[in-house]
């Protein structure tokens, strides 16, 4: 039985292949793009899932009030990981203190390499639950020992034995491998993590740490932690919650810390915060992307509801003879779903060659790594399922409103479809299109808010500066020679060193005082440590005051102001005014333009800029402009290693890193243009496909017409009107909507732009141009047919 249905179903589909390839082409596409969408959700949706633990490791966070405004952040006192062992250490089995992933440089004998990695205590891979390939899980335990990545190994020393050989980090700490563990998941909090050290080595290379006078000031570590069996979260993060306001000086306890523990499950996708209230974040862009799918493989299966009721009239008499004979109801119902769901699984064997040629451009976009797994049996059952979901759904309405037809007013010719019959294919063609402008509302939103925030002034010359870490002792010790001879070489106009590049922030402090002060205002201001030559190197914009000034020995107190620093302060005269920074007294002598150092689309924090002649640790060179760049990065190459030998000379664009910033939106804005083109593709096909159909069936009207003397464009616009109005009452339905669903999105940006009006009547004249378009293709087909044709069989 089965094998019959699906061969009249083949024969159907090959006596009538304009309509089989026109299903068969938009079937493809979407289940291609559903596809897609669902390997990114896998992938999204399984963040952090690879280590066994994921659903009791947490990260100990922290909120805190600033001047009425909550702040949170991940960061915290060094002190915290102690603290809460001590008192609540029956509720976790492990509690880690870490530092921050950074670049460092590894070298072995004469080869050195670039490798990212951070500091832990000993219990951080077995809380992880790494998968070794040589040594054991505890190789943490000895203070000068590290644990490096599979493929960090094979960099170093091939197929050769890594454990206990000796590495070095950043050409100054001798480290012995202890164990080698596989690569981390790329799609993991933690991926790229190329080696780790014990925590221990970095307190003891970082002796200003144990020197600090307020250690539960200062927030610089990260802590991490594996709940005990059988505890449950919500109740342990209520009971650490004051564990730094109880430890912290009283002046400091206005800012309420507030500590709480987040789940690795939350990491990835619940990762934005405004005022102390989770607000999502990715989880935003994985239900955009969710729905997209959904819909794109929507329009392909309207396309298919609407070809096979519009052809309903030449099936009738099928359906008539089936019943007479003695067909139920339901065996034509599953006649109608075999052919169908025969059209999905060609569909989805053309989307996994489509698949297989768009993943490498959708990972460049996307930033994944992912896939097809076609070994993987799974996968080719949730296909198989996939399939048969996109057959019931494409073939439900034909299906059941074919099946319903009379078969007595068949046979006797009285069957007629009616003018109601049309109303359903009308609603889903205007489903389709209130998608796709939709969509096209939607990227073109995206990227006017992209460009809104790039055309922003960010208040210094981004272009042609570079910053480079001081990762070993020889940088950082040799900084006035190298400064020197590079400005000398001429590859540079300006060396400066700061505590941080300009388009980061790395420290936000507190502790600051002025005259005039507000009782209850919280002095906490991003600081940056600089050398004299910082304003010169970033070549930043003064707009009262002056620039710092090597000639002035005064300057080593001096301090400039950003513009929001003064507007905070309420300062009417910044020049000469006095800050105070716990006790210690700092002279304005300049204010500068507000430089854009954090996110583009968020205002600019108050900064303050203070000299420090050994505070810095990144170089900040000024390229010079009359050079090749390419010229120039060669002699500083030179010239740094002449003091930094064997080590890789390692930089960084500043504006090339600024670009970074609108990474998330361009791909967004990026996967939501393609989309929008296949939803505009798909639904133009299922329009062409209505033409073409509604051409044929009147025919012989358009050859009297014509032989009655009507024109060309009077048949076009008879043709045209109806599918017109149809896209004209999407615009009408879409354009609100579309309206609504960008504002919301944009109320997640505090810089952002409108919904213009412009963009709406452009998206609304190029969907009806592009309908217009195809329609007439059909439309003056069939006007400029031959009547003589058309009309022969009368």
């Amino acid at each position: 039985m089965i094998r019959n249905y699906l061969k009249i179903a083949w024969r159907n589909l090959l006596k009538n292949k304009t309509f089989s390839l026109i299903n068969i082409a938009g079937l493809s596409i979407g289940m291609a793009v559903a596809l897609l969408i669902g390997l990114w959700l896998h992938d999204e949706l399984t963040f952090d899932k690879s280590f066994p633990n994921h659903d009791r490791i947490v990260q100990v966070m922290q909120h805190q009030t600033y001047n009425g405004v909550v702040s949170t952040q991940t960061a915290n006192p060094y002190l915290m990981a102690g603290a809460i062992r001590e008192k609540y250490g029956a509720d976790f089995k492990y509690v880690v203190q870490a530092s921050w992933i950074n670049g460092h440089v590894l070298s072995y004998k004469d080869k050195a390499l670039s490798r990212n990695g951070s500091y832990y205590e000993p219990a951080f891979p077995e809380m992880l639950s790494l998968e070794m390939v040589a040594g054991t899980r505890n190789g943490l335990q000895d203070i000068n020992s590290a644990m490096i990545s599979e493929s960090t190994a094979k960099a170093f020393f091939g197929d050769g034995e890594a454990v206990g050989q000796i590495l070095k980090i950043d050409n100054q700490l001798p480290v012995k491998v202890t164990g080698v563990y596989k690569d981390l998941p790329q799609n993991s909090e933690f991926a790229g993590l190329q080696f780790m050290c014990p925590w221990a080595l970095y307190l003891s290379d970082n002796t200003w740490i144990r020197e600090m006078e307020n250690p539960w000031r200062s927030n610089f570590t990260q802590t991490y932690a594996m709940l005990a069996d059988n505890v449950d979260l919500a109740t342990v993060s209520e009971k650490i919650r004051n564990v730094k306001l109880d430890n912290v000086r009283e002046e400091e306890k206005v800012f309420n810390p507030q500590v709480f523990l987040w789940p690795m499950a939350k990491w990835h996708l619940y990762n934005d915060w405004k005022n102390g209230i989770n607000m999502g974040g990715r989880i935003n862009s994985v239900w955009l992307f969710g729905i997209i799918g959904v819909f794109v493989l929507l329009l392909a299966c309207i396309n298919f509801m609407n070809l096979s009721t519009a052809r309903s009239e030449k099936r009738a008499r099928e359906v008539g003879i089936r019943k007479a004979v003695g067909s139920h109801r339901r065996q034509l119902i599953f006649q109608f779903f075999s052919e169908s769901t025969l059209l999905a699984l060609i569909g989805f064997v053309l989307s996994i060659a489509l698949i297989a040629a768009a993943l490498p451009l959708f990972n460049e976009i996307a930033g994944k790594t992912m896939v097809l797994p076609l070994r993987e049996p799974l996968f080719w059952a949730a296909g198989l399922a996939f399939v048969v979901l996109t057959g019931l759904l494409a073939g439900s309405y034909p299906a059941f409103y074919l099946s319903s037809f009379q078969p007595v007013k068949v046979l006797k010719g009285t069957f007629k479809a009616g003018r109601h019959a049309a109303i359903p294919r009308k609603a889903l063609v205007v489903l389709q299109f209130t998608v796709s402008v939709m969509l096209i509302i939607g990227t073109l939103i995206v990227f006017k808010q992209i460009r809104h925030a790039q055309d922003r002034q960010v208040g210094y010359e981004r272009e042609g500066l570079i910053y480079v870490f001081m990762s070993t002792k020889e940088l950082q010790d040799h900084y006035d020679v190298i400064r020197n001879q590079a400005i000398a070489s001429g590859a540079v106009t300006e060396v400066s060193h700061s505590s941080s590049p300009p388009n980061s922030v790395y420290a936000i402090n507190n502790g600051f005082t002025w005259e005039g002060m507000e009782e209850g205002a919280q002095g906490n201001f991003v600081q940056v440590d600089v050398s004299h030559d910082y304003g010169k190197a970033v070549q930043w914009e003064i707009v009262q005051g002056r620039d710092f000034s090597k000639q002035l020995a005064s300057d080593s107190n001096a301090m400039v102001l950003n513009e929001s620093a003064v507007k905070f302060m309420q300062l009417k005269n910044p020049i000469g005014s006095i800050i105070k920074k716990d006790g210690h007294a700092h002279t304005v002598v300049g204010v500068v333009k507000d430089m854009i150092m954090q996110s583009p689309y968020s205002p600019v924090f108050r900064t303050i800029w203070t000299i420090d002649p050994e505070g810095g640790n990144i170089y900040l060179m000024r390229l010079n402009p009359d050079k090749p760049t390419a010229a120039s990065l060669k002699q500083l190459e030179a010239v740094f290693a002449k003091y930094n030998p064997g080590i890789p000379f390692m930089y960084e664009f500043v504006d090339v890193q600024y670009k970074q910033k609108f990474l998330s939106e361009q791909r967004i804005g990026k996967l939501s243009a393609y989309f929008a083109m296949l939803a505009v593709f798909i639904s133009c096909l299922g329009l062409f496909g209505m033409a073409s159909f509604m051409a044929e069936q009147r025919t012989k009207e358009i050859g009297v017409r014509k032989v009655m003397g009507a024109s060309v464009f009077s048949l076009w616009r008879l043709m045209s009107t109806d599918f017109a109005i149809l896209v004209l009452i999407a615009l009408a339905i879409a354009v609100p909507l579309g309206w609504w669903g960008m504002q919301y999105w944009l109320n997640n940006f505090e810089y952002r732009t409108i919904v213009s009006w412009d963009i709406i009547a452009l998206t609304c004249l190029g969907a009806m141009s592009i309908a217009i378009l195809t329609i007439s293709t059909q439309s003056i087909r069939a006007a400029l047919t031959d009547p003589v044709k058309s009309l022969r069989s009368e």
